[in-house]
């Protein structure tokens, strides 16, 4: 779907920041904060998109971040439709999905911004990405292509060499062209997105991204992770919510994203090979306990 805002040619408008929160309160105050701490000098506009959440987040945005955007939504929409609610308003240059449980740090968002203006053919940019204990996070990938998955049942992928998919075996200090830049801090040209189109509604929570970057390739602009310093993603936003549900919705969400792209025996594939993972992994919790 097109992403047309009719105010947008006329604004100066730098970075549009969308955060979209379930029931996280306290981390997205600490987000915000990090925001204001770390905008610099540019033109910056803050949207939080509040997925019905019933821990009073929209009523702490409301009073303690009176220059934020407030969208609630009367029920939760998931991450690709919350998240469109606000690009469809937003009007910067550049746009950024941020997690609730992130920290920017920095001159992250200036330099994010500064760099994209730099490589006019670079659709999407994914900064250096930590984790809570200051360990450099996975926040870029290969497509999960049906050989990636299955070398991931067989426990390939804990081999760093071996693991071409996460990419474990690269400090992330270097620039490199990728498939897939993680959501929970993506920076996004508006003109690619414009492209492209928006989310793809479809998915509720997981693949949505991952869909979204393999749109952008095969329209032919550059994904590429840039060692910007830096953001850190405690992973323990709406996803430590879900417990079990967690799994079951990550084997849909991926499952779709190869029906969609490959057609349906690749999406029956991908889910006999996601089964097989989940199970073999239920089978060896239960022996050790």
């Amino acid at each position: 779907s097109a992403c047309f805002n009719p105010f947008r040619k006329a604004t100066t408008m730098d970075l549009s920041i969308v955060i979209v929160n379930w029931n996280t309160r306290d981390m997205l105050r600490d987000c915000l904060q990090s925001v204001d701490a770390g905008k610099g000098s540019l033109k910056l506009e803050v949207f939080v998109v509040d997925n019905a959440s019933s821990d009073a987040s929209a009523e702490m945005v409301r009073a303690e971040f009176p220059h934020v955007h407030l969208i609630e939504n009367k029920k939760n929409l998931g991450f690709a439709a919350g998240n469109n609610v606000a690009l469809k308003k937003a009007v910067g240059r550049f746009v950024m999905l941020l997690n609730t449980d992130t920290l920017v740090h920095g001159n992250v968002l200036s330099e994010a911004v500064a760099w994209l203006d730099t490589h006019p053919d670079v659709g999407v940019i994914g900064p250096r990405v930590l984790n809570s204990d200051g360990s450099v996070q996975p926040s870029c990938s290969a497509f999960p292509s049906l050989k990636f998955l299955t070398m991931q049942v067989f426990g390939l992928t804990k081999i760093a060499r071996l693991d071409k998919y996460r990419m474990t075996g690269w400090d992330r200090s270097s620039e490199r062209k990728v498939d897939v830049i993680s959501g929970s801090a993506m920076f996004v040209r508006r003109t690619a997105m414009d492209d492209v189109g928006l989310l793809d509604e479809a998915f509720f929570f997981y693949g949505e991204e991952t869909d979204w970057c393999h749109r952008f390739g095969r329209a032919g602009w550059k994904l590429v992770f840039v060692p910007i310093p830096e953001v850190t993603h405690f992973g323990g936003g709406a996803v430590g919510k879900l417990n079990h549900k967690r799994d079951v919705m990550m084997t849909e969400g991926t499952t779709r994203l190869h029906r969609k792209h490959s057609g349906l025996v690749a999406g029956i594939i991908c889910f006999a090979i996601l089964c097989l993972h989940n199970l073999s992994r239920a089978a060896f919790w239960s022996l050790l306990s």
